[in-house]
């Protein structure tokens, strides 16, 4: 069932998407070759406890998952897309890293996602720059098109217009999600579709919208072994953006923003 959300409900979630903008800042700032993802994965977690949230992804356990995912973030280096799980492993110049987040305050969630090259390498990589960029086009070109009136398949073909002319491939079965409540709620926001069909986009819903970009041009994937991440099937790149958003009368409201 899709809830829709009050202006004052909506406003009640803002300090959930400010803490989330806060805590990817933060672990923005602190990615430099050397620092493993589980460094960046404890200093979420202090930030969110800092801020007065709980992280959304710990212990979280969907009927499909083995074990709860034992995180506080997903960071996704290189040929990884998403969902993969902190370790020691450290990151080097040059890396493409995404960075997922998620966090409840007072009962409301918010979630977001951004992509970076960490720093040290004598050249940066254009190609895995451009993935990075298409995707942050395609999410916002996606929030553009989240709109009173218009239809949810008009956001998956704002964002696969804007991936497919560049070539690259989009994530098969994922993409984006009603939030609230609870992390996941109806309706799924596909990545690609036919502009005009779907459910119709009324005030108070309130989504994640969510590119997930493969530089290989391939839309499947593998799981890795502990069950959670998934990785190109090519070895590729991968790029994830993502934003918290909420429809209004007078246009989409990123809840996320820094």
């Amino acid at each position: 069932m899709i809830r829709l959300k009050t202006p004052s409900q909506i406003d009640a979630m803002k300090p959930a998407g400010a803490l989330v903008a806060h805590t990817l800042a933060a672990v923005r700032d602190a990615v430099r070759p050397g620092v493993n993802t589980r460094e960046l994965d404890g200093l979420a977690a202090a930030t969110i406890a800092a801020g007065g949230g709980t992280p959304a992804f710990l212990n979280y356990h969907p009927r499909w998952a083995r074990g709860p995912y034992p995180g506080v973030l997903c960071t996704s280096v290189n040929d990884r897309i998403v969902h993969a799980i902190p370790d020691d492993s450290p990151l080097q110049p040059g890396d493409l890293l995404s960075v997922d987040c998620a966090a409840f305050v007072d009962g409301w969630c918010a979630d977001a996602a951004f992509s970076t090259i960490v720093p040290g390498s004598s050249e940066v990589n254009a190609f895995d720059q451009l993935i990075i960029d298409t995707a942050e086009r395609a999410l916002a070109a996606g929030i553009a098109a989240a709109v009173a009136g218009g239809r949810i398949g008009d956001i998956g073909h704002a964002i696969g217009t804007c991936c497919r002319r560049t070539g690259f491939g989009l994530l098969e079965g994922h993409g984006g999600h009603g939030i609230g409540r609870s992390m996941h709620e109806a309706p799924q926001v596909a990545n690609d579709g036919r502009p005009g069909r779907g459910y119709r986009l009324r005030p108070g819903l309130v989504i994640a919208i969510e590119p997930m970009l493969q530089a290989g041009g391939r839309d499947d994937y593998l799981r890795m072994a502990d069950g959670w991440g998934l990785r190109t099937t090519d070895g590729s790149t991968a790029a994830h953006a993502e934003h918290t958003i909420a429809i209004t009368d007078d246009g989409p409201i990123v809840l996320t923003q820094c």
